[in-house]
């Protein structure tokens, strides 16, 4: 077996790390504006985003955020399935300099409720009209959140000073923000450039299996410290080629994400389980990260 000296490259790139998710992110936009850095479905075929278009929609998102005064460290949540989309939320909230709390599609409105109001989220990105459903059953026991941003469009809600302005769309968000610079240019870059290391990035609240979930805090330097070591293992390179299907409220998903930050490899990202071995057969990706039972059953579909 071999070890890594200290004083290793392997060992300095690990020491000089980004100090937070979004310099990480934005280092590797100047690295590679132009090569892909991520890839989903879009109808019956796949789209591709560069580095820098992905930089653009989030920078444009995460002045939004600002411009809907949500401050450094709150939190801001994620309620939806493994898509393009949640990653443009999480990078806007770090850019923000706020802090994800991930929650499962999946969880019913009470834990939905308690997890919200537990976090103290001010903003919820919802993933369609189930998740914003969930929150009008219990709107009056989150009164900390301000604004729900729905990834796909919804029927409900109202524009801006109707009698409900509570729900907009991720487009609007953006246009928020887009306004937002206009006046302010420099916002977003002077919210990142005052993330310090030890400052909240992400909640990941537990199963609840003895009791009420309890919030994990994760720390910016947490993520890029993992980043960073896996990237220094050398087993990723920047032209592999990932495939991401796993949940993001779980770490294991962030970890895989935050990874790609500081190698640069592309991802596709598709959360249908039921499309993986059909998107395995497209996308032809060099990795996947999932538990064993999945490589099992994908064996099991691609022998039988």
């Amino acid at each position: 077996m071999t070890t890594t000296a200290p004083g290793s490259d392997d060992t300095l790139s690990v020491d000089n790390r980004a100090p937070n998710v979004a310099r990480m992110f934005l280092d590797q936009v100047s690295t590679r504006p132009e090569q892909e850095a991520y890839r989903f479905p879009n109808g019956d075929r796949w789209v591709s985003r560069t580095w820098q278009q992905t930089a653009d929609e989030v920078t444009r998102l995460a002045a939004g955020l600002v411009a809907l005064e949500v401050q450094p460290e709150q939190r801001v949540a994620i309620a939806s399935t493994t898509r393009f989309e949640w990653i443009l939320a999480d990078l806007a909230v770090m850019c923000a300099g706020a802090a994800t709390t991930t929650v499962y599609p999946s969880t019913m409105s009470e834990e939905f409720a308690y997890i919200l109001a537990d976090s103290e989220c001010v903003v919820v990105f919802a993933e369609d009209a189930s998740q914003v459903a969930k929150m009008r059953e219990r709107r009056a026991e989150l009164p900390a959140v301000t604004r729900v941003v729905t990834f796909d469009h919804i029927a409900e809600g109202g524009a801006e000073g109707s009698v409900d302005d509570w729900v907009l769309s991720l487009s609007d968000l953006a246009e928020r923000g887009r306004a937002h610079l206009d006046q302010h240019p420099d916002a977003v870059e002077q919210r990142i450039a005052a993330i310090e290391p030890d400052q909240l990035a992400t909640l990941i609240y537990t199963s609840g299996t003895t009791g009420r979930p309890k919030g994990v805090r994760l720390r910016h330097d947490s993520w890029t410290y993992e980043g960073a070591a896996v990237a220094a293992i050398g087993i990723l390179r920047p032209d592999d080629l990932q495939y991401l299907w796993l949940p993001m409220a779980h770490a294991f998903g962030k970890v895989l994400l935050t990874t790609q930050l500081a190698v640069g490899y592309p991802t596709a990202v598709d959360g249908r389980v039921d499309k993986i071995i059909e998107n395995l057969a497209v996308v032809q990706p060099t990795f996947m990260g999932a538990a064993p039972r999945i490589f099992e059953k994908a064996y099991g579909r691609i022998t039988m």
